[in-house]
């Protein structure tokens, strides 16, 4: 896929337990997993670091907007104009 940004690719790196993300073949970000027998653990760890930095989640995909969704302390991750557009309307 490309963007403004340049070249993005995603990555398993099993041996690391993370998914990684590369804009122009350098890393550029992360999520950590725990391997399950039927799936993988997400730890919020992510979002919590995001929230401490003052910075806003991107969810580009429908498990993190639902994490988003269900946790309202994580809503306020998404800026206010966005959140309808993402469906993330509610608590605050």
């Amino acid at each position: 896929m490309t963007t403004q940004a340049g070249e993005v690719t995603f990555k398993a790196n099993m041996a690391a337990q993370q998914d990684e993300v590369y804009v122009d073949g350098q890393l550029a970000g992360h999520a950590e997993y725990r391997p399950l027998e039927h799936g993988r653990e997400l730890p919020h760890t992510e979002l919590d670091d995001l929230r401490t930095r003052g910075l806003n989640a991107v969810p580009t995909g429908p498990f993190v907007a639902d994490s988003i969704r269900q946790h309202p302390t994580c809503l306020k991750l998404r800026p206010p104009e966005q959140r309808r557009a993402l469906g993330l309307e509610g608590g605050v």
